[in-house]
């Protein structure tokens, strides 16, 4: 064995000093024991300085006391023997042995010598000791001291305490076809246990919690409130607030059990909705319009979806690739996706990627386009068929108009129409990059687009809105929306439906269909336009919108009731389906519309028709046919036969039926 770590640190140890041979001597030998004890198992060094004495040189006087051996040295320099009285003998004392002596010395008769020292006790200094297997009779210091090498008999002590913990485990691991099974029932009765404890646990915290003692301190008393508000208010602690908005939903929860006395559910509410401003950011008037969409804990979960990013997706472009291939060409490029979900087969989310998506070789090759998943939904609730004339009435930038391309195969016609002029260059380098061959690209506005053109056998409106549903995105929506906005854009959104119902032809023999859709999740900008149109059209009605998944549309909210059919529309929130906000919803044109009803004049006539709610027209009001014609002051009957001829030229041109006109009332 080579010098041992603590060797090579300190050098050789000074000669033996008496004053270090007498202290702390573990055991002593009986009184009649005299040939010492047994040598320990342990192999000296060859740079020991001073090596142990043997144990034959332990002495004892006339008196009983006993020798302690001294060192070469020390008795070279005259030290004497030191004598003491022999310590207690224990009953179990572990035996020692040494391969040999210092000297060179070994004992001749080892069993002889393990039998004397059977008895020979071990004295409470065993955990200063060395941890060899039969003990030490010097602590560390007098060990070192005594220039004996430090042995490894640690690592061999180590092995010894855990090798029976070790046999069992190896016995575990060794699996045979015999015990496979009794081990799986095993480990299955191990994992129902810690279950079943875990369920316990889970049981017994919400008793704890539910209890009626066990009410959380919500709501601050008055006059604490009341000097808040006179003084400088402080940035409000995050923490705290969180804290508030859990406890006060556990609250609207269980009402009756967790409420203080003496306060009502609407001050819960009014703190809730305080502290959902405060600590999301939301104005209190946003805050508040969209808290009444939902119970409280779904809220709670809505306003927290709305601070994480929904996932990238991808649409494949099927005029140019299949999903497949371009899945395993981005993934060659670093890029981990999987299928957004079974309801889309062009689908792909983006969780990870080593390039950006916007400028692969497949990106620019027109492989693919970034599109949110929310967006497929519209396009294929519009289910268009090939060959088919389909309008797109807020097209930019592009994603639906190409998707319904691919759908299409390239047959048939699509018009891409966008008010913003600005926003049809995005609109047409799409379509020319995914190599859509189909669509027509115009710039009208929409309202305008029955005159422009119409026999349409489906049209799409994606409908500007407030984009509540997409705060993920924009988070100005937060701030930046107030009460007039909700009066403004429902009243473009039912002129803009109303119109896209007028392009549609009734007759179609594959179509018919019109799809409303928006980006928010108010009922004032979905179920109120939905049926505002259904009173003004009575020749459309709801049908199912063909997804597999989403909410039911609001048949009632709050005092506002709605046609039953209103379930046929379709929800989308972030918190549900991991999606942007969305609404869908899809009509069937049954027959022509009444050119009385487009023009307004008999509009109350429709009223209720289809069993819809009160709904309050926000349209201008108008002034009288006499104002409006004093400008031209010719002879009406007499031009009359004139105006309906270039009517009726003017209907068929535009692929509507100019029968219509017998049915406008007589004025």
């Amino acid at each position: 064995m080579g010098v041992g770590r603590r060797m090579k640190k300190q050098g050789p140890p000074p000669p033996l000093d008496e004053s270090l041979v007498t202290r702390k001597r573990k055991a002593a030998l009986p009184e009649k024991d005299t040939n010492g004890f047994r040598a320990k198992k342990r192999r000296a060094s060859k740079e020991d300085a001073a090596p142990l004495p043997k144990k034959s040189a332990l002495k004892q006087s006339k008196s009983g006391m006993e020798t302690a051996p001294v060192g070469k040295a020390a008795r070279a320099n005259g030290v004497k023997p030191v004598q003491r009285k022999p310590l207690p003998v224990d009953d179990e004392e572990d035996e020692e042995d040494d391969e040999a002596s210092a000297d060179g010395d070994a004992i001749d008769d080892p069993d002889a010598l393990e039998d004397e020292l059977d008895g020979v006790g071990v004295g409470n200094l065993d955990a200063l000791g060395s941890e060899s297997e039969d003990g030490d009779d010097l602590d560390d210091d007098e060990f070192l001291q005594s220039g004996s090498d430090v042995m490894d008999s640690d690592t061999e002590i180590q092995k010894g305490i855990w090798s029976e913990d070790e046999d069992e485990e190896n016995a575990e691991e060794k699996l045979t076809a015999a015990n496979i099974e009794g081990l799986s029932r095993k480990l299955d009765m191990q994992q129902a246990v810690e279950e079943a404890e875990a369920q316990a646990e889970l049981e017994e915290a919400a008793m704890q919690t539910n209890i009626s003692g066990d009410r959380p301190k919500v709501l601050g008393d008055e006059d604490e409130d009341d000097e808040a508000d006179g003084t400088l208010k402080l940035a409000p602690d995050l923490q705290l607030l969180r804290t508030r908005i859990t406890d006060t939903v556990r609250v609207l929860d269980d009402f009756t059990k967790l409420a203080e006395d003496g306060r009502s559910r609407a001050e819960y509410t009014a703190q809730l909705l305080k502290d959902i401003c405060a600590y999301y950011g939301y104005s209190p008037f946003l805050a508040e319009k969209l808290f009444e969409l939902f119970p409280p804990r779904e809220a709670f979960a809505f306003f927290e979806a709305n601070e994480t990013a929904r996932p990238v997706v991808i649409r494949t472009n099927t005029l140019r690739t299949h999903r497949r291939e371009l899945a395993q060409a981005l993934i060659n490029r670093g890029v981990t996706l999987e299928p957004v979900g079974k309801w889309s087969k062009v689908g792909l989310q983006v969780f990870e990627s080593q390039v950006p998506l916007g400028a692969t070789p497949e990106y620019l090759a027109g492989h693919y386009i970034l599109q949110a998943a929310s967006s497929f939904l519209p396009v294929m609730a519009l289910a268009p068929q090939e060959h088919e004339r389909i309008l797109d009435m807020a097209a930019a930038p592009g994603g639906k108009t190409t998707y319904i391309s691919a759908l299409m195969k390239n047959t048939g016609c699509v018009f891409a129409n966008d008010s913003n002029k600005s926003r049809t260059k995005g609109l047409i380098g799409n379509i020319h990059r995914l190599g859509v061959k189909n669509t027509i690209v115009c710039n009208y506005n929409a309202l305008e687009f029955p005159k422009v053109i119409g026999g349409f056998d489906r049209v799409l409106l994606d409908a500007p809105c407030s984009g509540t549903g997409v705060i993920a995105k924009d988070a100005s929506v937060k701030t930046n929306k107030t009460e007039q906005d909700f009066l403004r854009l429902p009243h473009l959104q039912k002129q803009l439906l109303l119109a896209a119902i007028d392009s549609v032809d009734h007759a179609s023999k594959t179509g018919g269909y019109i799809v409303y859709s928006t980006c928010s999740v108010t009922v004032e900008e979905n179920e109120q336009v939905v049926q505002y149109a259904l009173n003004k059209r009575p020749n459309v009605k709801l049908v199912s919108t063909g997804l597999v998944f989403g909410k039911e549309g609001f048949t009632n909210y709050m005092s506002k009731k709605f046609h039953p059919s209103m379930k046929e529309t379709r929800r989308y929130y972030p918190h549900a389906y991991n999606v942007d906000g969305f609404f869908v919803a899809k009509f069937k044109k049954m027959g022509p519309t009444n050119a009385a009803l487009k023009n307004g004049s008999s509009g109350a006539t429709s009223e209720h028709v289809n069993g819809g709610a009160d709904i309050v027209d926000n349209a201008p009001i108008t002034t009288d046919e006499e104002d409006k014609n004093d400008f031209g002051g010719w002879d009406e009957e007499e031009d009359e036969k004139y105006i309906e001829q270039a009517k009726k030229k003017q209907l068929r041109r535009k692929g509507r039926d100019p029968r219509t006109l017998k049915r406008r009332p007589a004025q």
